[in-house]
């Protein structure tokens, strides 16, 4: 099984597992660089089923930050300290996705939070597939800038190589490594991860021959990536669209343990018998639309709701706010 393959099994296998995780892939993980978790998964929080009623996407980050609240209606320009195109993007999805409502005063867009913004996740855990760590490439590197910017709670290697002495010496002794097969679904924990101290961190720049150049990462900016990427993963979920192809089928992920429950919704191509991403269909005439309905499928086995209650007030029209906006 290649690399894609390994990382879709994985994700099936922690959405069906206990307790119920928010489970996303290819995110986005610095403040500065370029560094990207093959999966990541989020804990429910203690204010997880108020997140679960605004919406089942991302709310954007300047609107959470913005000056914006849930008491009265502001002019939409006075609550934002970023740049004006920035602001607009995100007063516009906000709105769209009834984070916002707005309403017209004197000429001017007014805007307020339909709900106040809730405590919702708890422990982010990254995980790095190597499914081979004979070709460990970036390994090493990549896990060492996880360890030192700490914005997840905990940074896991998940692997199919059998684990020696040798590739655990390579590697951080803070992070956890799992061997995981996704031919069954077993997974043996081979060493626990460490709990990181997430108040700041270290964040690695440009490498030259005699030095690396870095960046403090202070609290403030480990708590905005930290909702970040809660947020990203949340609206995100770790499925991806079926391929237009008639050897394509919906595969399910079975159960590892009496722990775990099958989960469904990834492509498995049965004329290359191998899972696929939509890039890797086969040259041969295109079915019909795929009717593998992936936001259905999320919504019965994660604890992501497809189509929540929303908490707006009053109907607000994204139309009117983009043509009458000053």
């Amino acid at each position: 099984m290649r690399e894609f393959g390994f990382e879709m099994v994985l994700c099936g296998m922690l959405e069906g597992g206990d307790p119920p995780l928010i489970v996303s892939r290819q995110l986005g993980a610095s403040t500065r660089g370029r560094r990207v978790v093959d999966i990541l998964t989020v804990t429910p929080g203690p204010e997880f089923d108020a997140r679960t009623t605004i919406t089942a996407e991302s709310i954007p980050e300047a609107a959470i930050t913005a000056d914006v609240g849930v008491g009265r209606f502001r002019y939409w320009k006075d609550c934002f300290d970023c740049h004006p195109d920035r602001a607009r993007r995100a007063t516009e999805r906000a709105i769209e996705i009834g984070f916002f409502e707005h309403e017209r005063r004197s000429g001017r867009t007014h805007v307020r939070q339909t709900a106040r913004y809730p405590d919702w996740f708890g422990t982010l855990r990254a995980i790095e597939n190597k499914p081979d760590l004979d070709r460990p490439g970036e390994l090493a590197r990549q896990l060492r800038t996880d360890v030192s910017l700490a914005v997840c709670d905990e940074v896991i290697l998940a692997t199919r190589s059998h684990v020696t002495g040798a590739h655990l010496n390579r590697i951080p002794s803070e992070v956890g490594v799992w061997r995981f097969d996704p031919d069954t679904g077993e997974r043996d924990v081979i060493r626990a991860p460490e709990r990181l101290s997430i108040d700041s961190g270290i964040e690695p720049l440009e490498r030259h021959p005699s030095r690396t150049d870095i960046a403090v990462v202070n609290a403030d900016e480990t708590a905005r990536l930290r909702r970040q990427l809660a947020e990203r993963a949340y609206g995100k979920g770790w499925r991806v669209e079926f391929p237009s192809c008639p050897h394509v089928e919906n595969w399910t992920v079975p159960p590892a343990s009496n722990e775990s429950a099958s989960v469904d919704g990834v492509p498995y191509c049965t004329r290359q018998r191998r899972i696929v991403r939509p890039s890797d269909a086969c040259n041969s005439p295109p079915s019909a639309d795929s009717d593998v309905d992936l936001r259905s499928l999320r919504d019965r086995h994660s604890p992501w709701v497809r189509n929540p209650p929303g908490t707006a007030t009053t109907q607000s029209s994204l139309a009117h706010f983009r043509t009458n906006q000053r």
